[in-house]
């Protein structure tokens, strides 16, 4: 029997206590209000718990409850300090690490799908993981050629624990939702559900990674290791070094934590328009800040392929012209095209004015020359669209989300949140200017310039073919 069925039982008891963990803090803050204390400190009180217990438990498993946790790790930003403070090293830890499987499961997948002899593959092969995460862990090793490689290796029923977590958590998302203000966890709970047999399919994660190897190889910016085997549950991929993410959020300079800042949005912008697919799981565990070839800038290393959006023409240009129309004030222009793109319901009627301050958080960095993420800053935005009596808050119900634009969104607003961990200053405008078709002129065309230092020569080639120019 494998790891992961053999623990559904306690993994599954373990998420069904939440929600009882959740209405008996309730009690308890019940009882602390009638015993004198203020509800706005019962109230953080209880907050703080909560989320210590959840981030606790999705720690502890695999499968979904780990993806949920680290989808909804991007961001921990928003969340005010005196919560997030304490509970804050176990949030992060969910985005690259996760209690591995036993050696004898490792051995026994590895035999099974790469032969019995599948030592021979290799020259040495490291028992300990060096990395665990939703639904594999990744090992380091050398390929019998001398290339040292990562070799990630799937759970036995990862499929079946994805499903059987995501289900129970959907279950309770509403008791969820306020530990992220602003944000309704259900729509990504279901997104990540939806996504299940994509994120098991290590072929199509191969091809996606292929892909983005060949146009990026010599990219002086970005680095993606390149594909060296594949199989059912088996991915083997060249090994990287760096410094995790997680690492300059936590203890980077701030040059460093600027430069990881503009080569994530870099790499996110231009991902689409020079491959046509677009790296979906932004967390900070799939990216190194790497040094530079022959001494040059850092360079950022990307990771884990396994959801992509597929983008063929690059970002939807409605997405590039209500941005520049936005930065021009033109308020009933924005509106009459998230009309026409069915981001506003027919039966729906809108104030335009208050469309474009609900879209600030996205319009704002790209606003000035350079802009400075910060938690302060999503704070504020992530308390503005909560605050049950603001329009944005009651704007936020009333827009639609057209199933297309899904993943853009949850990419768009996972990378701000990251982009705020690092409190880096970005050059927003300029990457916007490079790649996303509609933002720098009134005919779609992405910008040029800046594009042998953005994207290279195929880059420049790519825009050139999808905008005629």
């Amino acid at each position: 029997m494998s790891d992961l069925p053999r623990k559904a039982v306690t993994r599954t008891a373990k998420l069904a206590a939440l929600p009882l963990g959740i209405a008996g803090r309730a009690t308890w803050g019940l009882g602390k209000r009638i015993g004198g204390r203020s509800a706005e400190i019962v109230a953080r009180e209880l907050q703080q718990r909560t989320a210590e217990q959840l981030f606790k438990v999705l720690g502890e498993l695999k499968g979904g409850a780990m993806k949920f946790g680290q989808a909804m790790s991007v961001f921990e930003s928003a969340l005010p300090e005196e919560v997030a403070g304490p509970y804050r090293a176990a949030l992060t830890k969910l985005q690259d690490a996760a209690p591995p499987m036993p050696t004898a499961t490792v051995h026994g997948v590895l035999a099974e799908r790469l032969g019995e002899d599948w030592r021979e593959l290799f020259t040495e092969f490291e028992d300990k993981p060096s990395a665990a995460a939703s639904i594999g862990q990744v090992h380091r090793a050398v390929w019998h050629d001398g290339r040292a490689v990562a070799v990630k290796v799937q759970y036995p029923g990862a499929g079946e624990a994805l499903l059987s977590d995501l289900a129970q958590l959907s279950r309770f998302a509403r008791l969820l939702g306020p530990l992220i203000p602003g944000m309704d966890v259900k729509p990504l709970i279901t997104e990540l559900r939806d996504r299940v047999a994509e994120e098991l399919d290590y072929e199509q994660e191969a091809a996606s990674q292929r892909e983005h190897a060949a146009e990026f190889a010599g990219d002086p910016d970005v680095f993606v290791p390149d594909v060296v085997h594949q199989c059912e549950q088996v991915l083997v991929t060249e090994w990287i070094d760096g410094i995790p993410l997680s690492e300059v959020i936590a203890d980077g300079t701030p040059e460093e934590r600027d430069r990881a800042g503009q080569l994530l949005a870099g790499f996110l912008f231009s991902g689409p328009a020079r491959t046509g697919l677009l790296h979906a799981d932004p967390h900070p565990g799939n990216f190194r800040l790497m040094p530079g070839e022959d001494g040059g800038e850092w360079r950022l290393g990307v990771l884990d392929f396994g959801t992509v959006d597929r983008l063929p023409g690059g970002f939807p240009l409605t997405i590039g012209t209500c941005m520049r129309l936005a930065l021009e004030g033109e308020a009933e222009a924005v509106y009459q095209l998230l009309c026409d793109e069915g981001f506003v319901k027919e039966s729906i009627d809108l104030d335009p004015d208050g469309v474009l301050e609900y879209l600030l958080p996205i319009i704002e960095p790209a606003e000035a020359e350079e802009f400075a993420f910060s938690r302060g800053w999503i704070r504020s935005q992530a308390a503005r669209i909560a605050d049950v009596r603001s329009p944005a808050h009651q704007l936020a119900k009333q827009l639609n989300l057209p199933p297309s634009y899904l993943l853009i969104h949850r990419v768009t607003l996972s990378t701000i949140g990251v982009l705020c961990q690092l409190n880096a200053t970005v050059r927003m405008r300029d990457e916007l200017e490079a790649w996303l078709p509609g933002f720098a002129d009134q005919d779609g065309e992405a910008g040029v310039a800046g594009d042998e230092e953005a994207g290279g020569d195929s880059g420049k080639e790519f825009a050139q073919e999808t905008t005629g120019s």
